[in-house]
Order: C-alpha cells, then structure tokens, then sequence
C-alpha cells in the first residue's frame, strides 16, 4: 500500500504558503518539453529484456561524461579516483551510509569514522573534526550556528564564497534569525570587512571561488582583533602545498569532500567536513566516534557526545543534523590512506603547475584574459573571453571538452577553469588549440 503523509488540506495550506493555488502552479516553472504529460512509448506486452535493450539503446544516444575531458570545477571537480577506494569501501561490512549506533556489532565501521575524523584533524591543524556531513554546503551553516550566540549574531561573508554556499546559509538564516552580509573583493580577493562588536563570524573561501588565494592571515586577525570567529572553507586536496586552516587562524573549517575518494556522481551524494579547535566540541553537530576500552581493556570505539542532537536535545540543540555521510566518509578514509602526505604534496604540485601552463597558453591567445591577472591560484582561474562564456562553454562540448564554469561576471565574458592532476599535458594543448579554434 502507498504511504501518503500529506492530507488534501495539509497540501493546500502549503500551496496557500507559497502563493500557488494548484499542484500544477507548483511545477509551473518546469519547461514543458521536460514535463511528462504523455503515457510512455511502451509497447504493450513488452518483455523486460526487450525494454531493457530500447532502454540502453536511448542512452547510447547521450554523449557519456566519459566521451569529456574536464575542466569544470567550482566546487566539484574531476580527481583520480583510485580503483582501490571503492573496491574496499564497496565492501558489505562497509556499504552503509547509516550511523553505526551499536558499537558492538560496528568496531570495523567505528573504528574507520575514528581513522576518518583523525585524518581531518590532521589535515586541518586543527583539534576536533565529526564523523562527517551532508555536503559543504550545509557544513557552513553548521559553522555559524557554531559560532553564533553571546550577543553577536550578524555574519560577514566575502564575496569570494561560492555563491551557492552563500544561498544556502540565506535559507537556513531565515529560520536562524540571521541574514549573511557581503563584503567585497579589491581584485578577486581580500577585502576589508568591518567587524564590529555584535558580529559573530567572517567566512572567507581559500581558495577563493575564482581559485585565487586569499590574505587569510591578515583577514582573520582583522577577524579575532574585532572578537569574532573566523571560519574558513577549504579545498582538502589543497593542502598538501597550502597552509592549513588551523595555522592560518581559523576558528572552524570547513570543505565540500567530493574530491577524497568521490566520483563527480551527477552532483552526489557528496560529503561534509567540519573541524574545530577543542573549546567547540560541544557544539559541533552530527557524530564523533571516541576510542576508549572494554571491561578487559581492550581498545574499542564508540559514539561519544550525542547529547546534543536534535533527536535528544530538541528545541534546545545547536543543530539539526541528526545523520552523517558514512559511505562517502569511508570512501575518503581510503582515498588519504591510500594517497598519504607524499602523495598529496605531489597531487598538489601537479595541480598547480598544470593549472599554471593551462593559465600561460590560454591567455596567449588573442582576446583572452585572466580577470584578476595579479591574483595567485591554486588549480582554477578565471578567464575573459571576448565572446560569451556561455556560448563558448558549449561549442567547446563539440571539441569534447567540458570546458568550465561560466561566471555572470564580466557581462558574462567570463569563465572559471580548473586543472586538475588527472588532466595530460596532451589533453591542455588540445584544449588551448580547441578553444583558438572556437573564438576564431
């Protein structure tokens, strides 16, 4: 039987909430070439083989993401994922996304999210970290509700944030009491926000959302000297050549890992990170795994400082977040064990040297630009075309190319590139003579 939660009545208090009076004013915004209001083409009597084999035949005639070499980014990005990683995560004592509650049927699994947390501690130079997210995303706005209270509740954003972290805190400040205030760049970064006696945090994204590197230091100790809470989201795979959060003078980082270990899968499910300095443990939302000992003394794991989940505490938590990304957390567990420090120092170098020839051969062509050419990157920069970023992004699809993030800045001239180490030295000079040929 089908479970319908919703009353007709409780439908049409939310269609009321929303200004729409029909489910069909609700979708309305749907083109209607995408809508499906016609039955299936399916014959009648249809074998399951015989659908199965019209089924792969329709999605031959879609170009795979594999026919693509990319250069998008901006948030999720085309890493080396190690046939490793999933051979193991993929295995049935691991193969859960759920909370491991019972520490007595969970040890492998525990002990993994205790490996998980300690990585990111490590990775971040900084005390405490959870046993994971949903996404980056909803990892920030963890980070303010974290950092917000004692009288001080605005929060300062650089406009350097990626745009869709900044909505997202928009709809959950609306129920938090909070509206994020911008504060500008000068020339892609930094930027000088005025932290007054009743904000509570300054986010800044390093690298930034064009890829540059941010003044953090200097932003932060602007940040501490108006006592407020600095909070920094991060690229994990930076830092192997970057400073980490912890040393730059951030209070909480946080990151999107997508890149330990996950596919680009569409755009999910992805993983949240989060970590802290030890004076914060008792805020941070979602699970930490503790180490302890059995009755023999016998190392063991468990579930430690649950008290303050929404499934408990109620109206009283700091968050609501009452489940983690467990599979995508094991996943990544691998992935750095597999790469270790070397290997991320080297996975670092090879981006930003890559990304740098990327930078030198596509700015010699005539017309383009980098936007904020004195700005320092990482492996993404952002370029000025003399044609619409838009327009160029989808002739470059018929080069095979997936070729980057168009920006709404610079009357939309403008495109954000990334370079990863998956991408050859082949592959950047095929990319430079496609996009020639493409403005030409």
């Amino acid at each position: 039987m089908r479970f319908a939660p919703h009353t007709d009545d409780d439908i049409q208090e939310m269609l009321a909430t929303l200004g729409a009076s029909s489910l069909d004013d609700l979708f309305a915004d749907i083109p209607a070439e995408v809508r499906l209001d016609r039955p299936l083409a399916i014959s009648a009597g249809i074998s399951e083989m015989e659908l199965v084999a019209d089924m792969r035949a329709l999605a031959a005639r879609d170009r795979s993401m594999d026919d693509l070499v990319c250069f998008a980014g901006r948030g999720a990005y085309d890493h080396y994922v190690p046939s490793i990683v999933w051979a193991l995560a993929g295995r049935s004592e691991f193969y859960t996304s759920y909370t491991p509650y019972q520490p007595e049927l969970s040890q492998g699994v525990l002990q993994t999210l205790f490996e998980f947390q300690s990585m990111i501690c490590e990775l971040t130079a900084l005390e405490v970290s959870n046993a994971s997210l949903y996404d980056g995303a909803t990892a920030l706005v963890e980070a303010v509700n974290m950092a917000r209270g004692h009288g001080r509740d605005r929060v300062l954003v650089s406009a350097g944030v990626d745009p869709r972290l900044i909505q997202t805190l928009r709809s959950f400040g609306r129920g938090a009491g909070y509206e994020p205030e911008v504060f500008p760049l000068v020339e892609g970064r930094g930027g000088a926000p005025e932290v007054e006696a009743d904000v509570a945090a300054v986010v800044v994204q390093h690298p930034n959302v064009y890829g540059v590197l941010e003044p953090l230091r200097e932003l932060f100790g602007r940040t501490h000297d108006g006592g407020a809470r600095a909070v920094q989201v991060f690229d994990p795979l930076s830092l192997g050549v970057l400073a980490p959060p912890g040393e730059l003078g951030a209070d909480i980082a946080v990151a999107e890992g997508q890149g330990l270990g996950n596919h680009l899968n569409y755009g999910g499910p992805y993983l949240g990170l989060i970590a802290a300095r030890m004076d914060d443990v008792r805020k941070m939302p979602g699970r930490i795994v503790g180490e302890t000992v059995d009755v023999d003394g016998t190392t063991g794991y468990v579930l430690t400082l649950q008290a303050r989940e929404q499934h408990i505490r109620r109206e009283k938590a700091n968050s609501n977040i009452c489940t983690n990304q467990t599979l995508m957390a094991i996943a990544a567990t691998i992935y750095l064990g597999w790469l270790g420090p070397v290997g991320l120092a080297e996975l670092g170098r090879q981006c930003t040297s890559k990304a740098a020839y990327a930078a030198e051969l596509l700015t010699a062509i005539d017309g383009v630009d980098l936007l904020f050419p004195a700005a320092p990157f990482f492996k993404e920069f952002a370029l000025r075309l003399p044609h619409p970023a838009a327009d160029v992004r989808d002739a470059l699809l018929e080069h095979g190319f997936l070729a980057g993030v168009p920006l709404p800045e610079a009357d939309g001239h403008a495109m954000v590139v990334a370079v990863t180490e998956r991408r050859s030295r082949d592959e950047i000079d095929r990319f430079v003579e496609a996009l020639r040929q493409v403005l030409s």
